[in-house]
């Protein structure tokens, strides 16, 4: 009996330590699990983190729609020979400008004294400037860019001091745009009469002043004579521009752009900020819609 005994307690002992060792078996695969389960979201976190930034690094950055010209033609070779008879006859070759950039501005300029001795003499001087403007990301589009500077460019010959019967008026089939603007300007050589055609084709500006004299005694030109040659000129210098970038003489015979114009006279813009790609070279862009030029 007592052997009997003390093997059931042997027993019963073996019992309680295989449970307490199947327990102690439990916790670590517990733990694992645990710890697997701990690892699965930081990786599930580490995903969505990723996959986050992939698609910030995804998005497309701001853009521009690319300027439509990319040059201009050489400033004294944007009008004729036939034209600079009839306007300057008794011009000599164009006068350059000095530009930083070609491709970005340019000038030219002629004069004409013709003498008729006692009589006095007839005076005419001829400007041709340009300005080309590039898309900016943070600034707009080249033809918005080109478009509120010749909204300027009108307004400024609107404006000059001391001008006497002001008038403005469209020109149509010259570039996307184009106003002319006229008035007198008395000197004490004698009374100026100056025409300005503001023409914009695509991102480019061309300004064209054209202004005549009669001197020492002689009659004043007629000034319906004088637009007529100056808004030729001024087609003439659109058609050049649009050549020179392979585009042919479409814009110059009024083929419309993307975005229609706004009239400048109408709805003026700001003024256009004092950016180099925006303000043409002073030698460039001696205005002579503000001071007409003297005899040379």
């Amino acid at each position: 009996m007592q052997r009997r005994a003390q093997r059931e307690q042997r027993d019963q002992r073996a019992k309680r330590v295989n449970r307490v060792l199947v327990c102690a078996a439990a916790v670590p695969v517990m733990l694992v699990a645990a710890g697997c389960s701990s690892d699965s979201g930081s990786g599930d976190s580490t995903d969505k983190a990723a996959k986050a930034a992939a698609s910030a690094s995804a998005s497309p950055s701001p853009t521009v729609e690319a300027a439509a010209y990319g040059k201009l033609p050489e400033p004294c070779k944007t009008l004729s020979k036939k034209t600079l008879e009839d306007l300057v006859p008794k011009g000599k070759s164009g006068k350059e400008g000095k530009s930083d950039d070609i491709s970005t501005r340019g000038n030219c300029s002629w004069n004409s004294l013709d003498n008729n001795g006692v009589k006095g003499s007839q005076f005419r001087w001829l400007n041709v400037s340009m300005l080309r403007f590039e898309s900016d990301v943070t600034r707009g589009p080249a033809d918005k860019l080109a478009q509120e500077y010749f909204e300027k460019q009108v307004q400024d010959a609107q404006a000059v001091a001391g001008a006497k019967s002001t008038k403005s008026e469209p020109v149509p089939g010259t570039g996307d745009a184009a106003t002319a603007v006229r008035y007198e300007l008395k000197k004490k050589e004698g009374t100026f009469k100056q025409q300005t055609v503001v023409a914009r084709v695509e991102n480019v500006v061309v300004t064209l002043d054209y202004n005549g004299a009669g001197l020492a005694g002689d009659k004043s030109p007629s000034a319906d004579d004088l637009m007529k040659d100056a808004k030729k000129a001024a087609k003439e210098a659109v058609a050049a521009v649009s050549e020179a970038n392979g585009a042919g003489g479409g814009k110059a015979s009024g083929a419309p752009s993307k975005a229609p114009s706004r009239s400048a006279s109408k709805s003026p813009s700001k003024p256009a900020s004092p950016d180099a790609s925006e303000e043409p070279a002073k030698d460039a862009s001696a205005s002579p819609s503000k001071k007409p030029a003297s005899k040379s």
